[in-house]
C-alpha cells in the first residue's frame, strides 16, 4: 500500500454510498490526503449482517485525517441529492470531485429477473449516477474557475463491451452498469471545455467486500480477490492527478496504478498464493 503524496487539503469530494466496501476505502484514502468527504448513504443504523454505517464511515474519515459529513439519504431521491450537494457547499464551500460509488446488483437472467430489483438497479446505478453528477456540475465548474485544478467525476463502472456474453446471463445488471459508463462518455464531452475530467474506474479482479462475503458461496471466492484498497489508491491517483489520463476513458485499477509507477500488485491480494478471480466485464 502507498502513502498519500499529493495533498487534497481544502478539496471536497462527494461520494455516493461509502458506508463500507470500495466506497469506504476510497473515502478513507482521500481523507488521509486531507480531503473533506461528504457521504450520501442510506445506512443510518447497523445492518443485520453487514458492518458499517454512514456515521462510522465518517468517523473513519476523520480518524484518517480528513473532515467528514454524513448525509443520510437515498440516491434515488432527488431531494436527498439536492440536500447532499447543498450541505457540501454550505459546510465546505464547494465541491471539487464526485465519486459515483453506490450500486445495486442482481445477476439473474432476464427470464428470472424480479422487476422490482430491475428497477432498483436502474434507479441506483444509471439514474443515481446521472442525477448526482448533474446536481454537482455548477459547483465543479466553479471549482475549475477558482482553484486552478481539474475537478473530477469518477464513476465505478466497467468498460463497455458489446460481446453478447456480458448480456446473456445478467441483462438487467449489465444494462444498468453500462448506463453508468455512458454517463462518463457523455459528461466528459459536455464538460471538456469547463475543465472537468470524467472517467470510469473498474477493478481487474474480484474485490473482497462484505457484500461479496455475504452472497451464497461468497466466502469461498474471497481468497481469489484483492482488497478494496487497490481501487481506492487508483481513485486517489485519478482525483489528485498523479495519474494524468485522458478524460472520457474507461480505466482499470491496474492501468491507473501503472501510471504512477506501481507494477507489483501482490500486496493487494487477500491470499497471495491463491489464483486471482477476474471481475465481471473484463
Amino acid at each position: 500500500m502507498t502513502q498519500p503524496t499529493a495533498s487534497l487539503a481544502s478539496k471536497t469530494v462527494l461520494i455516493s454510498g461509502g458506508s463500507r466496501g470500495i466506497g469506504h476505502a476510497i473515502a478513507v484514502k482521500l481523507a488521509a490526503a486531507g480531503a473533506n468527504i461528504v457521504l450520501l448513504a442510506k445506512t443510518d443504523q447497523p445492518h443485520p449482517t453487514l458492518p458499517g454505517t454512514v456515521h462510522t464511515a465518517v468517523a473513519d474519515v476523520e480518524a484518517a485525517g480528513g473532515q467528514g459529513l454524513a448525509i443520510v439519504g437515498d440516491i434515488r431521491n432527488d431531494e436527498d441529492i439536492t440536500r447532499a450537494v447543498d450541505s457540501a457547499v454550505e459546510r465546505f464551500g464547494g465541491i471539487d470531485a464526485v465519486v459515483n460509488n453506490a450500486s445495486a446488483i442482481d445477476l439473474r437472467p432476464a427470464e428470472h429477473q424480479d422487476m422490482k430489483r430491475y428497477d432498483l438497479m436502474q434507479d441506483i446505478n444509471a439514474r443515481g449516477s446521472f442525477a448526482l453528477s448533474r446536481a454537482a456540475i455548477p459547483h465543479l465548474r466553479a471549482s475549475a474557475q477558482q482553484s486552478g485544478w481539474d475537478p473530477k467525476i469518477l464513476t465505478l463502472s466497467p468498460p463497455i463491451n458489446l460481446d453478447p456474453k456480458w448480456f446473456a446471463q445478467n441483462l438487467g445488471y449489465t444494462m444498468s452498469k453500462y448506463a453508468m459508463s455512458m454517463t462518463t462518455i457523455g459528461l466528459a464531452a459536455e464538460l471538456a471545455s469547463a475543465g472537468v475530467k470524467v472517467n470510469s474506474l473498474w477493478p481487474v479482479t474480484l474485490i473482497a467486500t462484505e457484500a461479496v462475503r455475504n452472497i451464497p458461496g461468497g466466502k469461498d471466492l474471497v481468497p481469489g480477490a484483492r482488497r478494496p484498497q487497490i481501487v481506492a489508491e487508483a481513485a486517489y491517483a485519478l482525483i489528485t492527478g498523479e495519474a494524468d489520463l485522458d478524460s472520457g476513458t474507461f480505466l482499470t485499477d491496474e492501468q491507473v496504478l501503472r501510471e504512477t509507477g506501481i507494477t507489483d500488485f501482490s500486496d493487494y491480494a487477500v491470499d497471495p498464493s491463491a489464483e486471482l478471480l477476474p471481475d465481471f466485464f473484463l
